[in-house]
C-alpha cells in the first residue's frame, strides 16, 4: 500500500504547478524516491504516533519549509501545501481499494479527518470542514494546479535512472491504476494497463509469507530496509 502511495504521489507531485519549490532545493531531482519515503515518513509520524511526538514532526516540518521559503525571498502557496495534504487523503483511499476492497464512505470521512487535523497542525489554512466538501475542492485543485512542464519531464527521467527500465515500466501501470483521468492523459499513461489483472495475485503471495520476497523483487536493494522501517511503524 506504502509503494502505491508512492506511484500515485510521484506521478501527480510532477505535474504539480508548485514542483519548483522542491527543485530550488535540489533535493527532489538529486533523490526523487529518498524525497518520497521522507514525506512517507513524516505523514507516520503525524498520523500514527503519540500526540507529542506527531507535534514535534510537524514542527520540524515547518521549520524545513520556513528555511526554504526564507532562502528563495518568498513563501510556498498555501494551495501547494493543501495539493499535497489532498494527494495522501486520496491516494491513502485509492491504494486500500486497489489492494483490498471499496471503503465505506463513513471510513473515507474518517480518514479525511485525520489528515485535516495534520493539515490544521501544519498551519494549512482554508481546509474544507467535511468529506464532502473535500471532494469539491480536490477536483477544483486537479484542475487548477496541474500542468505538464521541463519538470514534468525531468523527473520522470529521473524515476527512470534511480529505478531502471523494467520497474519504470512497471511504475507507469500502477499509476494508470490510481490517478484521476486528467493526470493519467497529462503524463500519457497505459490505458488499459495490464497490472489490473495482477493484483489480486499480491494478496494471495502475501497470506502465504512471501511478502518479503515480492519486494525484493519489486524494489531496488537500497530502498528495502527503508520500506520495512516503514511497514514496522505502521504495525
Amino acid at each position: 500500500m506504502i509503494l502505491l502511495i508512492f506511484a500515485g504521489s510521484a506521478a501527480e507531485f510532477a505535474l504539480n504547478k508548485a514542483v519548483d519549490w522542491l527543485f530550488f532545493t535540489g533535493k527532489l531531482p538529486a533523490d526523487p524516491i529518498g524525497r518520497l519515503f521522507s514525506t512517507v515518513r513524516y505523514a507516520q509520524e503525524i498520523v500514527f504516533m503519540p500526540e507529542e511526538k506527531a507535534k514535534a514532526a510537524i514542527g520540524r516540518m515547518r521549520a524545513i519549509h520556513g528555511g526554504v521559503e526564507k532562502s528563495r525571498g518568498y513563501a510556498i502557496p498555501d494551495w501547494a501545501y493543501r495539493d499535497v495534504l489532498y494527494m495522501l487523503i486520496d491516494y491513502s483511499e485509492r491504494a486500500y481499494e486497489l489492494l483490498h476492497r471499496p471503503l465505506s464512505r463513513a471510513e473515507k470521512e474518517d480518514s479525511f479527518e485525520v489528515f485535516r487535523r495534520v493539515g490544521e497542525g501544519m498551519g494549512v489554512p482554508e481546509l474544507p470542514a467535511t468529506y464532502e466538501a473535500w471532494l469539491t475542492d480536490r477536483q477544483r485543485h486537479l484542475d487548477r494546479d496541474l500542468a505538464r512542464s521541463t519538470h514534468t519531464d525531468q523527473l520522470f527521467q529521473r524515476y527512470r535512472e534511480e529505478i531502471g527500465d523494467w520497474r519504470y515500466r512497471l511504475l507507469r501501470q500502477a499509476q494508470a491504476l490510481l490517478v484521476p483521468r486528467q493526470v493519467a492523459e497529462s503524463l500519457g499513461l497505459p490505458r488499459k494497463p495490464v497490472l489490473r489483472h495482477f493484483m489480486g495475485l499480491y494478496g494471495v503471495l502475501n497470506r502465504l509469507g512471501l511478502r518479503a520476497l515480492v519486494q525484493q523483487i519489486l524494489l531496488p536493494a537500497e530502498y528495502l530496509d527503508q520500506i520495512r522501517g516503514l511497514e514496522k511503524k505502521h504495525e
